[in-house]
């Protein structure tokens, strides 16, 4: 199981580093959302079963200006399994690949992209998403072509949604008593806008199932939100949507990876300047922390007076890395003991710098065809619908 996000390399004062685009970042109020200038890195990671806080990042792409997420995405999906078919990782007759992603990605596009390989694709969906049936069998003697789309299942509208095909009710101990129903055989009305602008041929009916989750609480107190999840897969029986649901709460576990990458090894404390540099050292940030993962069961648990006794086979990345110093001396290093030295003498006092570093503007959304912003609608409309998107 695979699970994909980008995170930002926040770079808000780097007025000389190029290609910055602006970041979406939550604020500190309730519903404050922030666009701040940085590095977008797309990350795929590997999850493991079970509660746990460790993944495996396999492999980690900047976003330039321009850049299609579900298209960057999709390349490096593509190149990932490509590696783990060639590591004989998986082989014919096992399980699909599945990767799941948030409501961030176009989830019907990645599975479009992804169709040859053996990867199954789960993405969470906004709740104001319209999707489509199928497409009612056309009558001899009807008038006209055959229709493409069937009637609208609103998320938002109840009374467009039917009888679900499965339902299942499961006890969870965080969450209580889960509720997911399952719609067979959902497509989105595909246009010739934004990413299928350049597509040549007819366009696809990428045909999927529809997974509401509703759970009695949240482990944080607050009221609970119905979830929407969309597989690529159709026909499912009652125990793949509840695995598929629960296989959606371990995507998670790479917000974990991001919080210890930041805060703990300090990916983004460096002023580096060039996105290169970023590209680099943030290749060596991941190679730190497989070191952390593959010597965690050599790591001794040095806990905190306030901290609860673990497992030594349940340590979590902050405590491994806490006894990684005990393990280093005994393991060994093939490199050399590093040579002191000084630093150089730098720009004399009083000298002004005579080649100033140029400055970059950040660059906002653009259109991944023509690297143009969007125009916004500024005129409101006079006859205002709720908020929906096909």
């Amino acid at each position: 199981m695979l699970a994909v996000d980008i995170t930002c390399w926040l770079r808000p004062e780097a007025h000389t580093s190029p290609q910055r685009i602006l970041c979406h970042t939550y604020g500190r109020g309730k519903d404050t959302h922030i666009m701040v200038p940085g590095w977008p890195y797309s990350v795929v990671v590997a999850l493991e079963t079970g509660r746990s806080s460790w993944t495996a990042p396999l492999d980690a792409v900047r976003l330039a200006p321009g850049d299609d997420a579900a298209t960057v995405t999709a390349q490096q999906v593509r190149q990932v399994v490509s590696r783990l078919l060639e590591a004989n990782h998986w082989r014919p007759g096992d399980p699909e690949i599945l990767l799941v992603a948030d409501a961030g990605y176009d989830g019907p596009r990645l599975a479009f992209l992804l169709h040859d390989l053996p990867v199954i694709v789960l993405v969470r969906m906004r709740s104001d998403r319209v999707l489509r049936r199928p497409a009612p069998a056309h009558l001899p003697g009807t008038r006209g072509r055959p229709r493409r789309h069937g009637d609208e299942f609103v998320f938002g509208d109840p009374a467009t949604w039917g009888q679900p095909d499965v339902t299942t009710r499961t006890d969870t101990r965080l969450y209580g008593p889960a509720l997911a129903r399952a719609w067979n055989r959902l497509h989105p009305r595909l246009t010739r806008r934004t990413t299928w602008a350049t597509h040549i041929e007819k366009l696809p009916i990428i045909e999927g199932t529809v997974i509401r989750l509703e759970v009695g609480r949240l482990p944080s107190g607050a009221v609970p939100k119905p979830v929407w999840l969309w597989h690529s897969g159709i026909d499912l029986n009652p125990v793949m949507v509840d695995l598929l649901w629960q296989a959606f709460l371990r995507r998670f576990d790479i917000e974990h990876t991001f919080r210890m990458l930041k805060q703990t090894l300090g990916w983004t404390s460096p002023k580096l300047r060039t996105p290169e540099q970023g590209d680099r050292w943030t290749w060596l940030i991941l190679a730190a922390y497989t070191q952390l993962r593959l010597a965690r069961g050599l790591a001794a648990d040095l806990r905190r007076p306030w901290e609860k006794t673990t497992r030594p086979d349940r340590l979590t990345p902050a405590r491994v890395r806490r006894g990684f110093r005990h393990i280093r001396t005994t393991i060994g290093s093939p490199t050399t003991a590093p040579k002191p030295t000084r630093p150089g003498p730098g720009r004399p006092a009083g000298r002004p710098n005579q080649r100033p570093a140029p400055r970059h503007d950040v660059h906002t959304v653009t259109s991944p065809d023509t690297h143009q912003p969007r125009k916004r609608k500024t005129t409101k409309s006079t006859t205002p619908r709720p908020r929906r998107t096909g």
